[in-house]
């Protein structure tokens, strides 16, 4: 199949958007892991950086297509639990 200049030119725009969208999601994933193992009393940053980064994954799921499902609304809330886990076997191996 062959594309005009234009729909590939829109298929190249929207890879990019996908890839910054995919970029600022895992900055703000990787930047509320960091809080979450250093800082974990710090509640304000977390519901932050948090909130960022359920909204960069919502934005990343639009983009791609995929319906919003349930268990995807907070992501964050599945990154915490694994950086609580991480953390806790982390003093257990001390």
């Amino acid at each position: 199949m062959r594309y005009s200049r234009s729909e590939h030119a829109r298929v190249q725009a929207l890879q990019q958007e996908v890839q910054r969208a995919e970029g600022d999601y895992q900055r703000l994933r990787a930047a509320y892991l960091e809080i979450a193992r250093n800082e974990p009393g710090h509640e304000v940053a977390l519901a932050m950086i948090g909130a960022d980064m359920d909204r960069a994954h919502a934005h990343l799921q639009a983009l791609i297509g995929l319906p919003r499902l349930p268990f995807t609304h907070e992501p964050s809330t599945v990154v915490r639990r694994e950086a609580q886990r991480l953390a806790q076997e982390t003093e257990d191996n001390h």
